[in-house]
């Protein structure tokens, strides 16, 4: 009994020790820090100050205190602006294919990718599934766009030497357009996103599988209750990070997609506030958009913790 109260002490003054400021132990760690803790500073928490400008009739040439306060009017104006809830319904949608057949999908490939046992194959095939990822959206957009050109792109030719079908003009279609983004943008990730699958795959014991093996499971059996169960937590942090950006999508890959022929499906909230704020220099109003967007993407994301807390029993905090 004594002797518990003793270690007790001792680590209760381990810990008070821990919170004394120590020269020789304190200022190189925090020398190492502060120029990561210098760049956050300045260009997240910085321009945080910016937000006033939602609430204002901002004009550039007066500035940002200079500027005449509108109160909530701008919220106002785009939460009761057909427009905005278009633009809204088209990224909400967007998003919601891309989890719904976008998620999945690094975590296919991963499993898909962990069966093969020959090791040169293995890593050629994931080099190459890593590849579109370092593309930007400027030329992977071209690539897109020559593939489904009426003229000279390869399905068009591909559909109308097999099947006789006229060209078909498919970035103008409002049928097709969502779904070329959702395949462009699996295209472009899901090699990249299987990393983090595969490094957590990495981990899992080995010694579990053969026990799995001498019990009599198949390789079925084993994905089932070994492998999956390995990567739960990382697939969990990853779903909410996807749900948490809901209202938000990649500027570049609609920009350089879309057309005024297809703004009924294509138009999304990051392009609608580009036209606002740069070619009509609106910024109140496209900051009040944007802040709006940050709320309920933080909302969300705390609701998504929360699921994930009851349903799978665990969560990012």
């Amino acid at each position: 009994m004594e002797g518990a109260v003793v270690s007790k002490r001792k680590v209760v003054k381990m810990k008070k020790n821990r919170c004394i400021f120590k020269k020789e132990r304190d200022i190189p760690i925090y020398a190492l820090l502060f120029p990561a803790l210098f760049l956050v500073i300045i260009f997240n928490y910085i321009p945080m100050y910016g937000i006033i400008i939602a609430f204002k009739n901002f004009s550039p040439y007066k500035g940002i205190m200079g500027s005449e306060w509108k109160g909530i009017e701008n919220f106002k104006y785009f939460l009761l602006d057909n427009n905005f809830w278009r633009v809204m319904r088209n990224t909400v949608v967007i998003n919601f294919y891309k989890i719904i057949f976008g998620f999945p999908m690094p975590i296919i490939f991963a499993l898909s990718l962990n069966e093969l046992i020959r090791v040169k194959i293995k890593k050629l095939i994931q080099t190459l599934s890593y590849l579109p990822y370092f593309i930007s959206w400027v030329v992977a957009a071209g690539i897109f766009i020559q593939i489904l050109s009426p003229t000279g792109g390869i399905i068009n030719l591909l559909m109308n030497r097999f099947l006789g079908i006229e060209p078909i003009y498919f970035l103008t279609k409002k049928e097709y357009f969502v779904s070329i983004v959702i395949i462009s943008s699996i295209w472009k990730d899901f090699g990249m996103g299987s990393v983090y699958y595969l490094a957590t795959l990495s981990t899992i014991d080995p010694t579990l599988y053969e026990a799995a093996k001498i019990d009599g499971a198949g390789r079925w059996k084993q994905t089932v209750h070994i492998t999956l169960p390995g990567i739960k937590y990382i697939a969990i942090v990853l779903f909410i990070i996807n749900i948490g950006s809901m209202v938000t999508i990649g500027f570049e890959q609609i920009f350089l997609l879309y057309n005024p022929l297809v703004y009924d499906v294509g138009d999304v909230i990051s392009t609608y506030t580009y036209r606002l704020g740069i070619e009509q220099t609106r910024f109140s109003l496209t900051t009040a958009i944007g802040f709006t967007q940050s709320i309920v993407n933080f909302v969300l994301v705390y609701s998504a913790n929360k699921i994930s807390k009851k349903v799978a029993g665990w969560a990012l905090w």
